[in-house]
């Protein structure tokens, strides 16, 4: 008999923000793929039902819900509808994301800096804290940040970007420290460069990855879908010892 936790999310209930593309999109279907509905959230209510309209086309479970998480009034509306359609959240993914300013940092405006700011730190401290207080009810609950390299090893001319998500690795070892007596994980990935609309501008420009992927020991540009297999990791029972976690998913980067 097998004695491994699985990775199964059978009958959970999971929030991913910024789902309508990208890493977002690829975290969705994973987890619906291992079982789990999933509550498939960006600002635009039309694009999550499209990849609503594809899990479910393959069989999963799914139902799409507008949430900006720059506002916070949104996010209290948004957990109150899965609170009163589900009675639980197990799963929260915090993946909506901004980085509205590329250039040197002391050129950065007070709009870009507090759009980011708003997204990227006031959006997932309140959407995580909105979630855990439900996940109490159950006495357990897993969180999983999409953080990013550049929070380690600020990216060039991505100063407030880098700032915001050294945050959110910050703030993923503090949640999990205070909320790990109610059963509550939270951990976090840390992507490397990956092939998105969100990305683009890094991507597509040959001079910048012509000084990144010689510090890649995979020396490629990453898939959507390589988060989302680490995000259901660490949102299943198969991580269940482990919480406050930064796990890289940069091909080697960080070690290069």
């Amino acid at each position: 008999m097998n004695n491994y936790l699985s990775q199964r999310l059978d009958g959970r209930i999971a929030l991913v923000t910024g789902a309508s593309r990208g890493i977002g999109e690829a975290i969705a279907t994973a987890l619906a793929d291992r079982g789990a509905h999933v509550v498939v959230s960006s600002r635009k209510a039309g694009v999550c039902k499209e990849v609503v309209d594809k899990i479910r086309g393959a069989g999963g479970s799914a139902e799409a819900v507008a949430c900006h998480i720059g506002d916070l009034e949104q996010i209290e509306a948004a957990l109150r509808r899965i609170e009163e359609a589900h009675g639980r959240l197990d799963i929260l993914v915090n993946n909506a994301a901004a980085n509205p300013y590329f250039g040197h940092v002391i050129d950065t405006d007070l709009a870009a800096f507090q759009k980011t700011v708003d997204v990227n730190i006031r959006g997932y401290f309140f959407t995580t804290s909105n979630a855990a207080r439900l996940m109490m009810k159950q006495k357990r609950g897993a969180v999983v940040n999409v953080a990013s390299i550049s929070g380690v090893v600020p990216g060039p001319n991505q100063g407030i970007y880098s700032i915001t998500k050294a945050a959110v690795i910050s703030m993923t070892k503090v949640f999990a420290a205070e909320c790990a007596e109610f059963g509550i994980r939270v951990n976090a990935v840390l992507p490397g460069i990956t092939d998105t609309k969100f990305a683009a501008a890094l991507v597509q420009d040959e001079a910048m990855l012509g000084q990144y992927l010689p510090r890649v020991p995979l020396q490629r540009v990453a898939r959507p879908e390589e988060m989302a297999g680490a995000v259901a990791f660490l949102a299943s029972d198969a991580s269940s010892y482990t919480t406050g976690a930064c796990l890289n998913v940069d091909g080697g980067y960080l070690v290069s």
